[in-house]
């Protein structure tokens, strides 16, 4: 486990909404893929209000993953900053777009995950992209936290596996990180519990950045 930030990780807080859905509008991310669609039509998508709609999103899976990962950085992109983002510079866009990265490319289905079976006749599976997102969406719901990203190490389709789980995030400026890091792995471990079938041999947290916030002395 790592509770450390990175050397020089401080960051500016994301802004508001206007100011992350001017960052999520990129360039740099337009050759991430998910079910034909890149992570900057997904934004336009959202910033439209979703309509009218495009069932080549609405109904992939990946794309409704990638969809929830950016509303909710949005979400803690406004409650960042009391102040409006005019007055303050936008967060650094390599960090955003490496985040927004992450968030494209966790979102695809990967590996087919088995459930445990009802009937012997049965075969339920969950993808190993909606098992990132969820534990993206468990870390992101702790206060103070933002996830940026979460990595499955282990064979994933062999039922009862070993499986480590590793989730690094970043952490509000003034936020316990010791305290940020037990409680997004108690939140990851209780969701997979409940969602999956996975063994879950241990879950790294890995503090990599702080959200520092208007008027925070560095």
């Amino acid at each position: 486990m790592t509770d450390q930030p990175h050397d020089g990780a401080n960051r500016d807080a994301l802004g508001t909404d206007g100011v992350a859905a001017e960052v999520l509008g990129t360039d740099a991310l337009g050759t991430d893929d998910l079910d034909g669609h890149t992570i900057d039509e997904l934004a336009d998508y959202l910033d439209a209000g979703m309509t009218p709609a495009d069932p080549s999103i609405d109904e992939s899976p990946a794309c409704q993953n990638a969809l929830a990962a950016l509303v909710r950085l949005r979400q803690v992109s406004m409650e960042a900053l009391e102040a409006d983002a005019r007055n303050e510079p936008p967060a650094e866009e390599s960090w955003i777009s490496g985040l927004l990265r992450n968030i494209s490319i966790e979102a695809r289905s990967g590996r087919d995950i088995p459930l445990q079976a009802e009937r012997p006749t049965e075969r339920g599976y969950v993808t190993e992209g909606a098992v990132r997102s969820l534990v993206r969406s468990a870390g992101d719901e702790v206060p103070g936290v933002l996830v940026e990203r979460c990595r499955l190490d282990g064979d994933v389709t062999e039922p009862g596996a070993p499986i480590r789980v590793t989730v690094a995030i970043s952490v509000r400026w003034g936020a316990s990180m010791p305290t940020a890091a037990d409680d997004v792995r108690s939140a990851v471990a209780e969701s997979l519990a409940v969602h999956t079938d996975l063994h879950i041999d241990g879950i790294d947290v890995e503090v990599r950045d702080v959200i520092v916030e208007e008027g925070t002395d560095d």
